[in-house]
């Protein structure tokens, strides 16, 4: 079973998990997570890749590493586990528990292996029980669709108060960051909305960071 939470420790303030749209233009992609990391607050970046063939992703991956990492911040592969390592990624991340029990073996235990599309609570203890970092609730499917909010909420306030291994909450919007912080999520993956924002990416990622706030951190 996986490890059940130590109430005595003292949780930690959230941080964001910044998803970045897959982008042609790696140039363009470069200037906006540097705008976002600048905030200060973001612990990873999940970078989504585009179709193309195992070599000229490795390449991708290779021009924006360091730019992350510079940061202190961890790079995650969406998938493509087979071309973190040689990439200089920090790790993968799989969608669904068949995909991340198959690619454990070429990420641990040196890199990070995180676990999303976890439909069941049964499915999200299954992938703490086989060795993920994180778990992820809330991101939409493959239609674009998600649970309810108060349903993400529930699964993300059940999984803080039981479990030790981090949790990521998706946040489709910026209203929905302080919420899914305050039920206990570790982190708040961000994406669309950040990098959408008109006001610039710089500004909606320094605001989603000053909304992760816990009401007891801030008095």
């Amino acid at each position: 079973m996986a490890s059940p939470r130590n109430h005595k420790d003292e949780r930690p303030q959230p941080r964001l998990y910044l998803v970045a749209p897959a982008a042609a233009d790696i140039a363009a992609l470069k200037l906006d997570l540097l705008a976002a990391l600048d905030c200060g607050r973001i612990a990873a970046v999940l970078l989504r890749l585009p179709h193309d063939d195992d070599r000229a992703l490795t390449n991708r991956v290779k021009a924006l590493a360091p730019a992350v990492q510079n940061f202190e911040a961890a790079l995650i592969l969406d998938g493509h586990p087979g071309i973190v390592a040689r990439s200089g990624a920090d790790g993968a991340h799989l969608t669904g528990i068949t995909a991340f029990q198959d690619a454990t073996s070429s990420l641990k235990p040196d890199r990070i292996a995180g676990c999303g599309g976890l439909t069941t609570r049964h499915d999200a203890m299954l992938a703490a029980e086989s060795g993920a970092d994180y778990v992820m609730f809330g991101e939409p499917d493959e239609s674009n669709t998600r649970p309810s909010f108060e349903a993400i909420l529930e699964r993300v306030s059940w999984w803080a108060e039981v479990f030790q291994i981090p949790c990521v909450a998706y946040a489709a919007s910026a209203e929905e960051v302080a919420p899914l912080a305050q039920a206990g999520a570790e982190f708040i993956a961000v994406g669309d909305f950040i990098f959408s924002d008109p006001r610039g990416v710089a500004h909606a990622a320094s605001e989603a960071a000053e909304s992760l706030r816990l009401p007891e951190a801030a008095a």
